[in-house]
């Protein structure tokens, strides 16, 4: 199938759908100049003096936060302040086809809040958003420029004086529960999914991935996807060319 007769299915695809969702990984948002994770020019091979002596894992841990506050701070202030970063095609035409009624709603994996500023309503961040934090102690919130603003290594709320976090899922914690049950229940009432930017390599996506028994699996990702062999078209084009073509 030719890549213009692939876009043409796609698009028969979600005017024939009732309830469409979809479900995005890391790639969603490296049109906006965000690095993934573990491809070869992800975040994760990265070589950065300053932490070569750390597995990319434990600084993104519970186990870093808590033993090297320090570390860990400096590391989320140097890689994941995207207050400044701007939503892609993919953002904004996902929340196009919210306000047109054919998206029920957005799972994602990403904690930079682009889907919300492209203008997405129905938004489950099963990973959590940078761009909110709070006290570890009395769970005073605060936004994000509490933490990347902040002089101090390690941000204090006023109101206790304990660590006030980013409010992210680090490796060794739980997912948001009520976040969580939201996505389970876009999954569930479902006829066509969207899996885009992400190989589902990550357990949560690929979780909420295989209990998804609707009539209709689209993916979009430059690379390999997981569950390629279930789905009804497979698309292999940067997301945001593709979902550009999308017709509302």
């Amino acid at each position: 199938m030719s890549s213009a007769d692939k876009i043409q299915e796609l698009n028969r695809i979600l005017h024939e759908s009732t309830s469409t969702v979809f479900l995005g990984g890391a790639g969603v948002s490296t049109e906006s100049g965000i690095p993934d994770f573990r491809s070869k020019n992800g975040l994760y091979r990265k070589k950065d003096r300053m932490f070569r002596r750390y597995r990319p894992e434990y600084l993104l841990s519970d186990q870093c936060l808590k033993r090297e506050p320090e570390v860990f701070f400096a590391y989320c202030r140097k890689n994941l302040d995207a207050r400044a970063v701007l939503p892609n095609a993919a953002h904004r035409k996902l929340a196009e086809m919210e306000k047109a009624g054919m998206l029920a709603g957005i799972i994602t994996q990403n904690i930079d809040g682009l889907h919300q500023k492209a203008g997405s309503r129905n938004v489950q961040e099963i990973h959590g958003s940078v761009l909110r934090s709070y006290c570890m102690c009395c769970f005073k919130e605060y936004g994000p420029d509490f933490i990347f603003d902040s002089e101090d290594p390690v941000p204090r709320c006023p109101a206790c004086g304990k660590t006030v976090r980013p409010d992210v899922t680090l490796y060794g914690e739980v997912l948001p529960l009520k976040a969580y049950e939201a996505a389970t229940s876009l999954i569930r009432y479902a006829d066509c999914l969207i899996i885009g930017g992400t190989s589902l390599e990550v357990g949560s996506a690929a979780q909420l991935a295989h209990m998804y028994h609707g009539s209709r699996l689209i993916i979009i990702n430059k690379g390999k996807t997981k569950l390629e062999g279930r789905a009804d078209l497979v698309i292999h084009e940067p997301i945001g060319e593709v979902m550009d073509q999308v017709v509302l």
